[in-house]
């Protein structure tokens, strides 16, 4: 692989083929071998083949079979990403007096700009086949814009060469054939996703899979003026058990059985009969019409004559013999562009095979309009007319004869009188050229004819803000150039649109008007001082700019918190608890050039009111907690979260601080042996404690360690009871609650 990387150089690069690995086809079809997208390697794909046939019965691109009785007209195939402008409509419609079953009449491709119907106008008995583009009918063969199309007398081919699609439709049903490199993992539709992936071919628009190919296919109508009575269905399906298959003839005389005979035996390892078997057994047994038997084997016929197998079986049915024109007869297998006397042996062809009718052996068609069959060729000429040898006639201004020996048509011009002489031509612009003669189409005469293309070269450059206009004068032949103003403002070489800004004067808001000025012809610029805009929102205040700027700016002074709706706004380092929660607090801390609330929450040790002797619970002294007197005081362990806070450094999480807290047995009674009052005083505190550290982030940024006590037992210790009652200190660990 070549890759340009930079100043015109390219960097060739191996690149490796990967081992080609066999693939099986889920629609039973050979694996075919294609390049990948540089054009490099070759790997194996499926094609996708469609096949719908009987009343109707489809199969998709990968080969899961369904029966489907709608009659509507529906989406049969349709890009998911619209690639390559390929959709392809079904148009069903119950076809049986006594059974609500469905046939396909008519097949509609759209494809680029073309909207082409491959229609059935009988869909009991012999097929009467029309095909329609943009609703008018067309002649066959057909080759334009991409689009091929033959009758084969039973069936109708669309090819579309540049893509390989190939479209069949006949009183059989219709087979769609796209080739995986275009289309693979690009389809929806009655055909399924053309992934080689049964699982997903019952997808509803937008992507929801559904068990049943046959509920899928009621969510993919098309608006079709003729059937007003074909919605959507509002609700998605739900999931519900198919009717079991029937598994024989429900006819003695059924024709179903020849599928799985001798008759088919060659075709079968390459294509099994099973779907069409099932098709044919529905078809026995749900339609009045015994011929309708006959599609499910054409169809089989079909899909083995695709795989290189030739079956000749409609001479064993009384129901389904082939009829054609006088001068043609029946083959089961020909090819869908039958060949003819203009055929040119280096041009492309149809590659695809059909039945139908064809000229008998060691006959050609003179041409595909005319349909005749002839045993030698003659001469056709450039319009394709079909001469006899020696004719002499006129084509195109000149004499022309089909010559026996080189069976080719021979022209040479015709002579004409030298052309009168004309007036002088000289003006700018004007050229003596040669014309048709009104009197005589195949000479001519000399006429003076303005041809712009001679006019002389004229470079028109018109100011900034105005266009130049082109004009020719009556009677001239080259343009005049002016120059016009457009509706625009100018300003220093640039042109401003009308509403527009326009940059003129400093702290004055200039706009681009509509009012015209009458000496230049352009739009007026109108300017007014600028308005300056000094209320700010609340936790800011307008400051005047000391620099060259036409307008000061809001700063930030305060914090604003929004409790419930009401807002309180508080300076840099206060604290402000919301009235009735003060065991919540918001401090205004500075992060660079911004003020920002930081929200705290003191959380209270558990507080049991059973606990408590009667009147004494209120609030503690922080506003937050509740305390009482608790019934038992005695000394003991108390948990409590908490966030440290050391020289403005703050622990980013709450962390575990035990505390003591508690009475203990204290008393001053008189001691007979010591005659005088005994002091015995206990003080609740630590046993047992450990060192723990806890991070600390600073306001700067930085983080600190910190080491602080972690009490892990509490109990009661002797203490001095003669120390002065004012300088005894009952003291417990603090830190800063946030």
């Amino acid at each position: 692989m070549a890759r340009c990387i930079e100043n015109n150089t390219i960097e060739i690069i191996p690149y490796e083929c990967p081992l080609l690995q066999n693939i099986t086809c889920t629609n039973g079809k050979k694996p075919v071998l294609v390049y990948d997208e540089y054009y490099c390697c070759q790997y194996y794909t499926c094609d996708c083949v469609c096949e719908g046939w009987g009343d109707p019965h489809y199969v998709t691109f990968d080969g899961l079979y369904y029966s489907y009785q709608g009659n509507c007209t529906y989406v049969l195939m349709k890009e998911i990403l619209p690639i390559h402008n390929l959709e392809i409509y079904i148009e069903n419609v119950f076809c049986d007096p006594t059974e609500d079953v469905s046939c396909p009449r008519s097949i509609i491709v759209s494809y680029v700009s073309q909207v082409i119907t491959l229609i059935n106008h009988n869909l009991i008995g012999a097929a009467q086949l029309e095909v329609l583009k943009n609703g008018e009918s067309l002649n066959l063969p057909y080759s334009q814009q991409g689009v091929k199309i033959m009758n084969s007398g039973l069936n109708l081919i669309l090819e579309i060469p540049r893509l390989k699609v190939v479209i069949t439709f006949g009183i059989t049903g219709f087979s769609v054939t796209l080739p995986f490199q275009y289309f693979g993992k690009n389809t929806q539709g009655h055909c399924g996703t053309c992934n080689n992936n049964q699982a997903d071919d019952c997808m509803l628009p937008g992507g929801k899979l559904v068990e049943s190919c046959a509920v899928m296919a009621d969510y993919w109508p098309v608006e079709d003026p003729y059937k007003p009575n074909c919605p959507t269905p509002p609700a998605l399906p739900t999931s519900a058990p198919e009717p079991p298959p029937t598994l024989a003839p429900c006819k003695p005389d059924s024709m179903c059985d020849l599928l799985k005979t001798t008759l088919f035996a060659e075709c079968h390892p390459f294509v099994s009969p099973e779907n069409f078997y099932r098709g044919c057994i529905f078809d026995s047994c749900h339609v009045s019409n015994p011929t309708v038997e006959c599609t499910s084997l054409q169809t089989y016929a079909a899909a083995c004559a695709q795989a290189g197998v030739c079956i000749y079986w409609r001479n064993h049915t009384t129901l389904c013999a082939g009829e054609c024109p006088l001068g043609k007869v029946y083959k089961p297998c020909g090819p869908a562009e039958q060949p003819t006397c203009e055929d040119n042996p280096s041009g492309p062809t149809m590659n695809y095979t059909t039945e139908g009718c064809f000229c008998p052996d060691g006959m050609k068609l003179f041409n595909q309009e005319s349909g005749i069959c002839v045993e030698k060729c003659g001469c056709l000429d450039p319009e394709g007319i079909p001469r006899e040898f020696n004719e002499r006639f006129e084509y195109k201004c000149q004499d022309c004869i089909c010559e026996e020996s080189t069976k080719t048509v021979t022209c040479k011009p015709k002579v004409c009188p030298p052309p009168p002489a004309t007036t002088n031509c000289s003006a700018p612009g004007f050229v003596l050229v040669n014309q048709t003669s009104p009197s005589d189409p195949c000479c001519f005469t000399y006429v003076c004819q303005c041809q712009p293309n001679t006019c002389p070269v004229t470079n028109m450059n018109c100011p900034i803000g105005y266009k130049p206009v082109v004009s020719v004068p009556n009677g001239k032949c080259c343009a005049e150039h002016t120059c016009e103003p457009k509706r625009v403002c100018v300003h220093r070489e640039t042109e401003y649109q009308p509403g527009s800004s326009v940059p003129v004067i400093a702290c004055q808001d200039c706009t681009c008007s509509n009012e015209i000025d009458p000496k230049s012809g352009l739009l007026k610029i109108t300017c007014v001082f600028q308005q300056c805009k000094e209320s700010c929102e609340l936790g800011y205040e307008y400051v005047e700019s000391d620099s060259d700027e036409c307008c000061g700016k809001c700063v930030q002074t305060h914090c604003v918190v929004n409790i419930n709706g009401t807002k309180q706004h508080f300076t840099q380092g206060e604290t402000w608890s919301p009235p009735g929660n003060k065991c919540e607090h918001y401090t205004c801390v500075k992060n660079g050039e911004t003020l920002t609330a930081s929200r705290s929450q003191t959380v209270c040790p558990p507080f049991q009111e059973s606990n408590c002797q009667p009147d004494t619970i209120q609030t503690a002294a922080n506003g937050c907690c509740k305390i009482c007197v608790e019934k038992e005081k005695g000394c003991k362990l108390m948990s409590m979260k908490t966030h440290i806070t050391v020289n403005g450094c703050q622990s980013a999480q709450e962390v575990d601080m035990p505390y003591c807290e508690g009475s203990c047995n204290t008393y001053t009674m008189y001691s007979k042996a010591a005659a005088a009052m005994e002091h015995s005083c206990s003080c609740c505190k630590e046993i047992n404690f450990s060192n723990r550290t806890a991070d600390l982030v600073c306001l700067n940024g930085d983080t600190v360690p910190y080491t602080y006590m972690y009490v892990e037992q509490c109990g009661c210790t002797k203490t001095d009871c003669t120390r002065a009652a004012g300088h005894h200190v009952r003291r417990k660990r603090s830190f800063t609650l946030l």
